[in-house]
């Protein structure tokens, strides 16, 4: 069968079952707790398995007036139901070396016996008896599949305790804890199977009565040296029933043990009859302690954590195939016919499609006339020219299940025209075959020859977004066009909202387009991280750069005419609250460095302006910055500058304005210094750049120009070794 198949079988029989091994599990816990809370406190005696019944018998005798009954139960507590000389009913646990009451029985609460009523009949009796059987056997079922599925994702059984690829946590450790308890779970699931089966009429065997024939002119006997008493040993004993008239030969005890009854002359010791159980009952007995963990404390709570396991399961499980649903594409602008970059995803549980389309939504704003699709999707595409895979890997070295085609497609629909290609891997490093099933694709890929190579196999590690950065950096520099290279845009899972009050507001000019925005954010964030929101009347996250000044946090924003998140916070109202929430950008935080400089224009300023008012280790920082007027809201930039200038907060402050007489870009004023920046990359300085992404661009072609000439070097050689970090959108 195909891991489809097996998958499908898989979701289905839990599907089917989940609601009943709900309740199931919930009560086995609950079970397996009592289990555990019963044998404490111990009342089971020293050397209790080498105790006979020729010790224990007459001790009894001589302690007690009458006694009805004793019995072992599964913890090897004795307990008896006699009577003292005064009539008095004695029912207790007890020493049975010495016939002294050691404990009281208490009986189980209402709660146990509604829970186990629930657990055994879901209170329908003996339908609710059948339901179970057959929910166990479901369980049981969807254990076996559950194990073909691991062996199948891990390639062969003897891979199957190997490390397991994190792709997420919910299937992480489904499969994980479905490897450590799949035994467990499977007793569990046998043995209820089989206890519903033991009851079934057609199985219920009956006992086999052996009669003994009767011996005469026997001595009578002692308690203590009757044979049968001396070989037997309590622990072997479930239950002794004691003679009405002692001394009657014609009252008998009757031992039960755990495979037959065996009754006893009282007086000479000879075996009258023997009853032995039907196999059903001994297999229903051995099932029922294995069942409910009743005979060891140990076995019971790995029981009880099973039990709890199968909750997880189940709420994994569903997880699991929510997220396979987020594999789906959602709808394209553009359609496969008429795009010029195709974008194919591979992805087991949608976090893979997370990158691919934040990069799609780039392509779009750009202008670019792109197409995104699962991988098994591929087809012709008459007008493209690039082809992008992103792709992860399932098990060791599989495909998967949205790329399983993708190699018989491309060589059934061979395209006719030459398209470039690159290829994304995501997997881990803890992996011998890491990204295996995107290397094979790259190659897949290389071998056509209607395609060629646009980028070398980039593969990423556990999801980093500061890894996946470094591909969308190179693709930049490849094909000019402007993608962002910070890693928070990035990030996948958002976490919750939380309420942020708005401080205070600017307003635009003629001359100025941008406002501020002041806010006060409870939780802890710093100047480089960035402001997600969500405008009301669209669900698209917008992320902002945001400076820490005067601890409070600060935007700068730039009005568009049509922007949604431009006009939402331009709309904001004093002392009104927002839902927003901070999302870390650890890769653009003030570094620790001898010398710093700072590049910025427009809306890119605003975290600047908190990482040099957080300067308090007076670390050297130069501040380039690009306008296009000089108007108050650069003024004020002026002040801020020369007053951090005399508290050695910053070390210099350079402006240039665009649109005013002698107009001037900040990349002129890079020029301008070109030595000074080939010394501070020389020397392990660090460059930051924040604003707009073409800004970025014309930027590092200049620093480029810079290196070769006075470094004799590529500007390459600095960002990979960690000195330029960027903030571009």
């Amino acid at each position: 069968m195909t891991l489809s198949i097996w998958r499908y079988a898989h979701l289905s029989l839990a599907i089917l079952s989940s609601a009943f091994l709900v309740i199931l599990s919930i009560t086995g816990v609950i079970l397996a707790v009592d289990a555990i809370n019963e044998k404490s406190p111990a009342y089971k005696v020293e050397n209790f398995d080498n105790i006979t019944l020729a010790q224990v018998l007459p001790t009894l005798r001589e302690h007690y007036f009458e006694i009805i009954e004793v019995k072992v139960d599964h913890n090897d507590f004795v307990t008896i139901d006699a009577m003292d000389e005064d009539g008095n009913s004695i029912k207790s646990y007890i020493d049975p070396t010495t016939g002294k009451k050691i404990g009281e029985i208490v009986p189980k609460s209402d709660f146990i016996n509604w829970v186990t009523a629930l657990h055994r009949s879901l209170f329908l009796k003996e339908t609710g008896r059948a339901i179970v059987g057959v929910v166990s056997f479901l369980l049981m079922l969807i254990s076996i599949s559950g194990l073909i599925l691991i062996v199948k994702r891990q390639q062969g059984i003897l891979n199957f305790f190997i490390k397991v690829s994190k792709d997420s946590f919910s299937q992480y450790f489904h499969v994980v804890t479905g490897r450590w308890l799949l035994i467990p779970v499977l007793i569990i699931a046998l043995t209820g199977t089989l206890i519903f089966l033991a009851r079934l009429e057609p199985l219920v065997g009956q006992p086999k009565e052996i009669e003994h024939q009767a011996k005469e002119n026997l001595q009578p006997k002692d308690l203590k040296d009757i044979e049968f008493f001396k070989n037997t040993k309590l622990s072997s004993v479930e239950k002794i029933e004691f003679p009405f008239i002692p001394d009657d030969e014609a009252e008998p005890f009757i031992v039960h043990l755990r495979k037959k009854s065996v009754s006893v002359n009282q007086v000479n010791g000879s075996i009258i009859s023997e009853s032995l159980n039907p196999y059903s009952a001994i297999v229903e007995k051995f099932n029922i302690d294995l069942h409910t963990g009743r005979t060891n404390v140990i076995w019971a709570a790995i029981l009880g954590i099973a039990s709890l396991n199968i909750l997880f399961f189940i709420w994994s499980g569903f997880v699991i195939t929510f997220k396979r649903t987020k594999t789906k594409i959602g709808k394209n602008k553009y359609k496969a016919n008429e795009a010029e970059i195709i974008l194919l995803v591979g992805s087991e549980n949608g976090s893979t499609v997370g990158f691919a389309s934040k990069i799609q939504e780039q392509f779009l704003a750009n202008g670019k006339k792109s197409f995104i699709a699962q991988m098994n999707q591929y087809e012709i595409y008459p007008k493209a020219k690039q082809l992008i895979i992103f792709t992860s890997t399932y098990g060791i070295g599989d495909a998967p299940a949205n790329a399983k085609k993708f190699e018989q497609l491309i060589t059934q629909f061979p395209q006719n025209q030459s398209i470039e290609f690159s290829v994304v891997g995501f997997g881990s490093r803890a992996y011998s075959d890491y990204c295996g099933y995107a290397i094979k694709v790259d190659k897949w890929l290389n071998d056509q020859k209607w395609t060629t190579r646009l980028l070398d196999l980039k593969t990423i590690n556990d999801k980093s977004p500061e890894e996946f950065t470094n591909w969308v950096t190179a693709y930049k520099e490849t094909t000019d066009i402007p993608l962002a290279t910070t890693p928070a845009m990035y990030v996948g899972k958002a976490p919750k909202l939380k309420n942020v009050k708005v401080i205070s507001t600017t307003k635009v000019t003629e001359e100025d387009a941008t406002f501020k925005v002041v806010l006060d954010v409870k939780e802890k964030y710093k100047s480089g991280d960035l402001l997600a929101i969500y405008p009301e009347s669209d669900h698209k996250e917008r992320l902002y750069s945001v400076g820490k000044v005067d601890n409070k946090l600060q935007l700068i924003v730039k009005l568009h005419e049509f922007g949604l998140g431009s006009q939402y916070l331009y709309n904001l109202v004093q002392n009104s609250t927002i839902k927003a929430r901070i999302v870390k950008n650890k890769a653009f935080r003030f570094p620790k460095a001898s010398k710093v400089v700072m590049i910025a224009n427009g809306t890119g300023i605003a975290p600047f302006l908190g990482m040099i008012d957080e300067n308090s280790k007076n670390v050297e920082t130069h501040l380039y910055c690009g306008f296009r007027h000089d108007n108050e809201t650069t003024k004020s930039y002026q002040e801020f500058a020369t007053k951090q200038i005399s508290t050695n907060h910053l070390s210099q402050f350079h402006i240039a304005f665009s649109r005013e007489e002698n107009k001037q870009y900040v990349m002129d004023l890079v020029n301008r210094d070109a030595k000074f920046f080939a010394e501070i990359l020389q020397n392990g300085g660090i460059l930051m750049i924040c604003g707009a992404l073409t800004m970025q661009h014309d930027v590092e072609k200049v620093l480029e120009q810079i290196c070769q000439q006075h470094l004799n070097k590529s500007f390459e050689e600095f960002k990979t070794n960690g000195q330029f970090l960027t903030d571009c959108y």
